[in-house]
């Protein structure tokens, strides 16, 4: 049976809180049980092993129930989240989905029949292996979801080995290869998901020290929004032990005020992708950008700068797209890394870097800098076409009060000249009232 060793450990763990949903604990016996009346009822509907499924759900027990229902029944699960909700039946044509299974905000399921033909090549090969299937929707570098394809038996290979028992604040999403890590990764250690009913800072916080939270895996952008918010200062968090980070790059500046207001907390930088999975990773040390990625499945080269990785996890390929692979097996990821040694440190995209006139810019080495401005709550820097230079920098604000934009303007470009070379100072800032990060507390650079 799929995920043999997770299973087994319910019964070992018994009465503990498997996790935390509605100010309440459910316990691994309980999770034991919903499991199998999730697997009735998937038969009683007719859902048959190899059915692609959209599971629309968060982190509610009998969603996280269901979840291990279908890979057990050996389906092909397609997780959306509310943070989805508008490109839903895009999702849904794109997965060909033929199932819905709704886990609705009182923790109610629903099982529909959908119209979707689920035939695509990448599907028959899943149902021939026998497995269980993931779908994940990720954002390409065009900004058009893609729908990356796994076998789900390489991926829950990596939990068959016991590690740390945890309780962990399940902050990324369901539908996002660290949310279904944090999940995977709790219950196969005997650990406590302790979900939250939003994603602000003093929310989780609150969370954090009510139930003694020592895990928090979370995204740079929160973390900057945890120290510009103040949130910190309102409540005690002495079991919090282990922040992660990763889904964008760490601004320094972002890093370093982290680990001096966090002396406590061991800050650790993470990488995954939707199509490979999570590696394992360490950071040379609280406040450095430098870390070791890899560990058993996977292996890494740098190509012009580039880092590209092979990988026992990998998806089998997208729905709707070309193949990222090279053609000895090679995912390119589209990070630009340096290498010292056995540490690297990521750059960022590819895709995101501001080329001005044969001068390369790294967008959150200038968020990093703006950042450590009086006033500046959030910031976003992107590129912008220029006659002249091809690109041009640019950066998008959000204040913590109101301030002249004018004297404001002045005052940025005064302070990244102070800093940085000339070509990276911001040409043009504008601003927002909004964040300008999306549901997964990644910065929208487009």
């Amino acid at each position: 049976m799929h995920g043999q060793s997770l299973f087994d450990g319910f019964a070992e763990f018994g009465d503990a809180d498997a996790l935390v949903w509605g100010d309440r604990g459910w316990s691994y016996r309980w999770l034991g049980a919903a499991v199998d009346s999730a697997q009735a009822a998937l038969v009683a509907a007719d859902v048959g092993a190899g059915s692609v499924v959209a599971l629309e759900a968060d982190f509610q027990p009998n969603a996280v129930a269901m979840f291990l229902a279908l890979m057990r029944h050996s389906c092909v699960i397609v997780p959306l989240t509310e943070a989805v909700r508008h490109h839903r039946d895009e999702f849904l044509d794109v997965a060909q989905c033929d199932i819905s299974v709704s886990i609705d905000e009182n923790d109610e399921i629903a099982i529909r029949t959908l119209p979707g033909t689920p035939d695509h090549a990448i599907y028959q090969t899943v149902r021939e292996r026998g497995s269980p299937g993931l779908v994940l929707f990720s954002s390409g570098s065009t900004g058009k979801a893609k729908a990356a394809v796994h076998d789900l038996v390489p991926l829950l290979k990596k939990f068959e080995v016991r590690r740390h028992k945890m309780r962990a604040i399940t902050f990324l999403l369901y539908d996002h290869i660290g949310g279904v890590n944090t999940m995977l990764y709790t219950l196969s250690n005997g650990g406590c998901m302790v979900t939250v009913p939003n994603r602000l800072p003093d929310t989780v916080l609150g969370i954090v020290s009510k139930w003694e939270v020592e895990l928090l895996p979370t995204s740079p952008t929160f973390i900057n929004l945890l120290l510009v918010s103040e949130a910190l200062d309102r409540h005690d968090i002495p079991t919090l032990r282990l922040m992660t980070y990763g889904t964008e790059p760490m601004p320094e500046a972002t890093l370093k005020a982290a680990a001096q207001r966090l002396p406590n907390v061991r800050l650790q930088q993470t990488y995954g992708l939707s199509e490979l999975g999570i590696l394992r990773s360490r950071s040379k040390s609280n406040d450095s950008l430098w870390v070791k990625l890899g560990g058993e499945g996977f292996d890494l080269r740098v190509v012009d700068d580039k880092l590209e990785i092979k990988a026992e996890s990998a998806m089998l390929g997208y729905l709707n797209a070309p193949s990222p692979f090279t053609e000895d097996g090679w995912f390119m990821t589209g990070d630009v890394v340096e290498i010292d040694g056995e540490w690297m440190r990521i750059l960022g995209r590819d895709s995101d870097l501001i080329n001005v006139g044969g001068e390369k810019v790294y967008p959150a080495e200038v968020e990093g800098v703006i950042q450590r401005m009086d006033n500046v709550l959030d910031v976003v820097v992107y590129g912008e076409n220029n006659v002249l230079t091809g690109k041009m920098v640019a950066a998008r604000v959000t204040l913590k009060e109101p301030e002249d934009p004018k004297t404001f303007t002045r005052r940025l470009k005064k302070h990244c000249r102070s800093q940085m070379q000339r070509f990276k100072v911001p040409v043009r800032v504008t601003f927002s009232a909004e964040h300008s990060h999306n549901a997964r507390f990644k910065k929208m650079r487009k």
